[in-house]
């Protein structure tokens, strides 16, 4: 019934390969013998990178999955007694296994989200516990910036969101695993990151790569100045001190050069564009909302979408509304696409003459 299937996957862009930039930054970064744990150059040029991507002066803690940086990140906000505001699609509240609550001892306190974003109605209604000694504290709000749902937060919306919330005494995280595809879907380079994270208000943020060409490279930003023997304290608590950090570094330093991040981010971004099109051409408005970034959540009758995830894998993702998901990645091509379309139109007009 089907051709040959893609040659990749639109299941996540977890499953895409490492980008041969970073690949060669690797292999040129494994010569001879460094300091471990970050006493090396790789590390201390990378750090000088993010101060200029961000524009100021940040600390930077280079780590190795975004668990773990969810985790470091939350560790070094919190303080005792306070719990982590966050919605009910959010990473750490829905694909975490709880890590957050068993690691840091803390609460998270989800709430419902309209297309994976937080409210500042949420806000003020979770702020209501301030103060009374048998309610969980929240001191940390974290949104997902792009969330799980595809979707991306506004300048606006995240400025707003962050002056809300510290007008409670509450510190804003970021966790942007996807922070490069929703930069780069702002069009405005690297001055988008600014824009979206330094001058909303955030304090914090879960700096992404592993999603975008690299191989277990991600960070925590703080935009205020943290101190360095703490968050490397606590960084080792979490399990998240690599001790060879210089393939780390350059990793990222392959990536920050001459902002190629923002390039595979764009690229992915704009397959899911073509993706969602031809879907559209062929099963109209069940192809979903156009994607904001590099995801589409398609609605499809199992007559059509098991024999098509068994041609060519993707995730299921809400079984009561039927909805999929299909991801690009830094790597899908066109060909990709119009071999995926193909056995779309395939799986369809099957289904069309059974019935």
């Amino acid at each position: 019934m089907f051709p040959d299937p893609p040659g990749c996957s639109f299941a996540s862009d977890n499953a895409a390969g490492i980008h041969p930039e970073v690949l060669a930054a690797i292999s040129a970064a494994n010569t001879g013998h460094a300091l471990a744990y970050g006493a090396d150059s790789w590390t201390a040029q990378v750090e000088q990178e993010f101060n200029d991507l961000f524009g100021q002066k940040v600390s930077v803690f280079l780590t190795l999955n975004g668990t773990g940086t969810n985790i470091l990140a939350l560790a070094t906000m919190l303080q005792p007694g306070e719990s982590v505001l966050c919605t009910d699609w959010s990473h750490i509240n829905d694909d975490e296994a709880a890590a957050p609550e068993r690691i840091l001892s803390t609460k998270l306190i989800p709430t419902p989200s309209v297309d994976g974003k937080m409210s500042v109605d949420s806000i003020h209604a979770r702020a209501e516990a301030l103060g009374n000694i048998h309610h969980a504290q929240p001191g940390v709000l974290s949104l997902t910036q792009a969330t799980e749902w595809g979707t991306t937060y506004s300048v606006d919306e995240i400025g707003e969101l962050c002056e809300v919330a510290h007008s409670y005494g509450m510190r804003v995280h970021v966790d942007g695993a996807r922070i490069a595809n929703a930069v780069a879907a702002l069009g405005k380079g690297r001055a988008g990151l600014r824009e979206m994270i330094v001058e909303t208000g955030v304090d914090t943020m879960s700096f992404g790569g592993t999603k975008n060409g690299l191989m277990a490279a991600e960070a925590v930003i703080h935009l205020t100045p943290y101190p360095v023997q703490l968050g490397q304290h606590l960084r080792k608590q979490v399990n998240q001190l690599g001790s060879k950090m210089r393939f780390v570094a350059a990793q990222f330093i392959a990536a920050l050069t001459d902002d190629r991040w923002l390039d595979w981010a764009s690229h992915a971004n704009s397959m899911a564009t073509i993706l969602h099109s031809g879907a559209t051409g062929i099963i109209g408005d069940a192809a979903g909302a156009p994607p904001a970034v590099n995801s589409m959540f398609p609605t499809l009758p199992d007559s059509v979408a098991h024999p098509l995830r068994d041609w060519c894998f993707f995730w299921g993702w809400n079984s009561a509304s039927s909805q999929h998901r299909w991801m690009t990645s830094w790597d899908t091509t066109h060909q990709d696409v119009d071999r995926f379309l193909e056995g779309l139109r395939l799986a369809v007009n099957h289904s069309e003459h059974r019935n």
